[in-house]
């Protein structure tokens, strides 16, 4: 069947192309199974069948119908391939339980404010929303065994092999959402419930707070025109107003999430906290609070595991600060003294170092946090989420404004005294030319206007890099990929080398096709959106009393960038699991401290550098400013701010009493009753429940398919999906057929060669 052309384009990913009343054809989460090469024979492509097995087994024992297609077929006979399971919740009634189970919980944590209705009358209280569908779906999937679920961890131990579970976009939906934002100013409540509705309350708090953030940007933007007009840079009054605005704005966006939180229900969902499988612990021990066994991991340890974020930051402070002020150094010599051959190309020299360089120190002290993080052994995602958060804010702060810093407080204030110094980069140069002659230099003076260019640079060319980064590239590479793997194709068709798959049957065929090529998108993480939001408020805060204009250009920036994330979200990256949240989470605290640093620098750099003021602009040394003037100033703009904003709430926060300990406890043993009733009554229901069952899942599952397609007058291509492979036992045998084709090339391969 010959495909539209629209389909391998971004406009495709987010467009519909069926009328079928069920577009994705029923399916809740699609499984790619990865499989070893072909070629050369390894033990692992039986490790990998035997796992499979496994995984259908526990799937279909768990509630889920299953379905398995051929995924990415080996281009080659070295290259890898991969399986795609389709997984639907099989039965309604399992679907409702899990629901009402769920519900009550969140009534029991406080997250709700009255206990839930009947199971089946669930979707009249409150509507089942895709997102809970989804969310509730994959909970199953990966919960342990021994409280309902298949304890599927993708990539880890036995389940190495699965190397995504992720839900189907709805094009549909896509369509109708990049349509509706491409013509509207601002986003409205609407606009983040469907957005919350489809991909759960985590993504839908970054929108929320860009949204706020983006009006918020209208009081900079026009105040800063008029600052930039009217006072100039450096003005100590842009200074004081920016400042009030930054704490309005955070203090704001505190009471706007929680009253957000309140509006989508999940007021306190924080308290519910998901157990990382990778939590390892070392003892058993009793709840002070509950009472309960629970396992227990050596706080001592942690903390002295976590006191290596101390010596990371240092390494962070010393790599990363060292090429940057390498680099710093080296564009102020050429740009400033050298007066030699080929200037005008060794200008990009220190970008050229930076681009090679930055990434990969990057990248290695990314991976090196994300080690510590796992000493740290913690017992929830969110607490491990959070110190990973940390740990990546240190690293993008000294790569975001490490450069500022030293042009601020050390290039300009400085630069006489350190200039000379900067000879070893001449005599280094010397050493390279025809009998050591010097090179020619010119006398150098300060560049004063170095500090706003480099700003401008940060706030506007920098934007502009970061935008082509996630939207263009991630495209350009698709393209390039499919073009090489076209090409694989190809070649291996005239090679007769690799694996044939099974043809689709016509009614799936365009239906896998985008299920393939979503396999192959990038999971979609919050946090990177987050970071870039964060940071930029971090230049609005710290620096913008340089260039009054930085919330004109965050502004315009920033309407892009809200359609920009809904478009990598739609076209770019597999659709997002719809986890829930009650808040920003860690960022919180990165705005806080921005914010409050932001008064210091502001102060400091209007001290420094107002000409009026008699700074060093003004005055031009450093050394007429009286150091005491300069550090009362920081100490008062640091001190009124810390007594606004933290004392009070810091005291609160670490308020803790045996009364609420008490309180803890006595929830807890009306959660432990209730929770324990339910789970008395489901075991009494399930034997003489329809549905799929545990010790005959298969033969359930078929009737309970047959049935549901019998309540309709036709089957359509959505219903035939679910027919071909009646129960567990006929897709573990597709399955494994499909493994025996790899495996039949083995055997190909080898006696060829």
């Amino acid at each position: 069947m010959a495909d539209s052309p629209r389909d391998s384009s971004p406009e495709g990913l987010v467009s519909s192309n069926s009328n079928s009343k069920y577009p994705n054809f029923e399916v809740d989460y699609v499984i790619s199974y990865s499989l070893p090469p072909p070629s050369p024979p390894s033990q692992q492509l039986a490790e990998a069948e035997a796992s499979f097995s496994q995984l259908i087994h526990l799937l279909s024992k768990t509630g889920f119908a299953v379905e398995v297609r051929p995924g990415r077929a080996p281009t080659t006979p070295t290259s890898p391939s991969s399986l795609l399971i389709f997984l639907r919740i099989a039965s309604h009634s399992l679907l409702e339980k899990q629901i009402y189970r769920y519900r009550v919980q969140d009534w029991l944590y406080g997250v709700r404010t009255a206990a839930p209705g009947p199971p089946n009358s669930l979707s009249e209280q409150e509507p089942i929303t895709d997102a809970e569908r989804l969310r509730l779906a994959y909970l199953l999937i990966t919960k342990p065994v021994n409280e309902g679920g298949a304890g599927i961890t993708p990539g880890v131990g036995q389940w190495r092999f699965v190397k995504s579970v992720f839900p189907l976009h709805d094009r549909k939906f896509n369509k109708e959402w990049i349509k509706d934002w491409s013509t509207k100013y601002i986003l409205d409540d609407e606009d983040l419930l469907k957005i919350r509705n489809q991909f759960g309350e985590k993504v839908a708090f970054y929108f929320a707070f860009l949204q706020s953030y983006f009006q918020f940007l209208l009081f900079p933007a026009l105040f800063g025109s008029a600052a930039w007009l009217v006072l100039g840079g450096f003005s100590w009054v842009y200074a004081v107003v920016n400042c009030l605005w930054g704490v309005i704005f955070f203090e704001h966006w505190k009471v706007k999430e929680v009253d957000l939180a309140v509006q989508w229900g999940v007021r306190g969902v924080g308290k519910i906290q998901l157990p990382r499988p990778q939590f390892k612990f070392e003892r058993e021990g009793v709840d002070a609070v509950t009472g309960e066994i629970v396992k227990v991991y050596s706080p001592y340890k942690r903390l002295a595991r976590q006191a290596l974020q101390v010596p990371f930051a240092g390494a962070c402070v010393v790599v990363l600060g060292g090429l940057i002020l390498g680099c710093f150094s080296i564009e102020i010599f050429i740009t400033e003294v050298y007066m030699g051959p080929f200037k005008q190309y060794l200008t990009f020299l220190p970008t050229v170092l930076l681009t090679i360089f930055m990434p990969t120190f990057t990248t290695l002290l990314t991976k090196l946090a994300e080690r510590l993080t796992e000493l740290e052994n913690y017992e929830t995602v969110d607490a491990h989420q959070a110190s990973f958060v940390q740990k990546i804010f240190v690293l993008n702060f000294i790569t975001s404004y490490l450069g500022i810093f030293l042009t601020a407080f050390v290039y300009v204030p400085f630069g006489k005294i350190l200039v000379p110094y900067l000879d070893v980069f001449q005599l280094t140069a010397q050493k390279f030319t025809l009998e050591g002659k010097p090179l020619p230099t010119k006398e150098w003076v300060i560049n004063p206007d170095r500090l706003r260019k480099q700003v401008i640079y940060f706030t506007v060319t920098a934007q502009i890099v970061n935008f082509a980064t996630e939207v263009i590239v991630p495209y350009a590479k698709r393209r390039i990929f499919k073009t090489v793997e076209k090409v694989q194709m190809e070649v291996k068709g005239e090679k007769g080398a690799g694996v044939e798959w099974p043809r689709d049957a016509d009614e799936e065929h365009r239906f896998l096709k985008r299920v393939r090529e979503e396999a192959e998108l990038e999971q979609y993480d919050v946090t990177i959106d987050y970071r870039e939001m964060v940071i930029q408020f971090g230049y609005l805060s710290l620096f913008s009393v340089v260039w009054p204009l930085t919330g004109c250009s965050f502004l315009v920036n920033n309407w892009i960038e809200a359609r920009s994330d809904a478009m990598k979200i739609a076209a770019n990256s597999q659709r997002p699991i719809p986890w829930r949240a009650d808040s920003i989470g860690p960022w919180l605290n990165a705005l806080g401290f921005l914010s409050w640093l932001g008064s210091i620098t502001s102060a400091a750099l209007v001290y420094l550098f107002n000409k009026s003021g008699g700074g060093q602009l003004g005055v031009g040394s450093v050394w007429d400013i009286p150091g005491w003037a300069l550090l009362l100033a920081i100490l008062c703009s640091e001190h009124v701010y810390l007594g606004v904003q933290f004392v009070v709430r810091g005291v609160i926060k670490r308020l803790d009493s045996p009364g609420l300990q008490k309180e803890r406890a006595e929830r807890f043993a009306m959660r432990k009753e209730l929770l324990e009733r339910m789970v008395e009554e489901e075991v009494v229901s399930a034997q003489a429940e329809k549905g799929v069952g545990v010790r005959d899942g298969e033969k359930i599952t078929r009737e309970v398919l047959e049935e549901e397609a019998r309540q309709h007058s036709g089957l359509g291509p959505e219903k035939v999906f679910w027919l071909r492979q009646r129960g567990a036992g006929e897709s573990v045998e597709v399955g494994r057929g499909l493994i025996q084709l790899v495996s039949l090339a083995n055997n190909n391969t080898a006696k060829r060669e």
